[in-house]
């Protein structure tokens, strides 16, 4: 009966040995696993940086960025640029409406006739456009309103009475000197009206 006991706790001691032993295996693989996770852990850290790859192979946000074209950076000044082409428009515009500078209408040879032939005239000098409308010559200044006969425009238009007559031949000379546009446009300030005509003055409106 002692023999029996004795054999059933030798057994159970052995059992519970072995069960130590498998605690022991289980811990040391937890370990090592857990050495292993912080040893991967580390790496990735260091490869990604360089390398531009995380430890699982899928490149990184930063290297994939790196091969996206990027878009090219605004021309500097364009806005500026774009204001200054429709500031520019606008005086074309303004020039053309007001004759106040050359245009699309202005008479290239009669400009062009008058500078060299009255190089320092002080009335050439108020001439701000010439133009050639049918066959009348329109010649616009920065002269008043108020201007109407005098000196300045009755000299302007003898020279565009002579420039009509000698330099193209006409026959039938109408010349208008006009004023700087204002709220009537560009009013009269003297003219030529024909063969007939030779004193530039005008007879209406009134001079002031």
């Amino acid at each position: 009966m002692n023999r029996g006991k004795s054999l059933a706790r030798s057994r159970r001691g052995g059992h519970r040995r072995r069960k130590a032993r498998r605690a022991r295996v289980l811990e040391l693989f937890a370990a090592l696993a857990a050495v292993v996770v912080m040893a991967l852990a580390i790496g990735a850290i260091f490869v990604r940086p360089g390398g531009g790859a995380s430890a699982s192979g899928v490149p990184s946000r930063a290297s994939s960025a790196e091969g996206v074209p990027r878009a090219a950076p605004a021309p500097a000044g364009k806005g500026s640029g774009v204001e200054a082409a429709s500031t520019g428009a606008k005086k074309a515009r303004d020039a053309a409406d007001t004759a106040s500078g050359p245009s699309k209408h202005t008479d290239a040879e009669a400009v062009t006739y008058f500078k060299k032939r009255w190089v320092s005239d002080k009335a050439v000098k108020r001439i701000t456009d010439i133009r050639t409308v049918g066959k009348y010559l329109r010649i616009y200044t920065d002269l008043p309103e108020s201007a109407h006969n005098s000196k300045s425009a009755i000299d302007l238009c003898k020279r565009g009475l002579e420039y009509l007559v000698q330099e193209v031949g006409d026959q039938h000379p109408v010349v208008f000197v006009q004023a700087e546009y204002g709220q009537n446009g560009n009013p009269v300030l003297a003219n030529i009206l024909g063969p007939g005509d030779n004193s530039c003055r005008l007879t209406y409106p009134a001079p002031n």
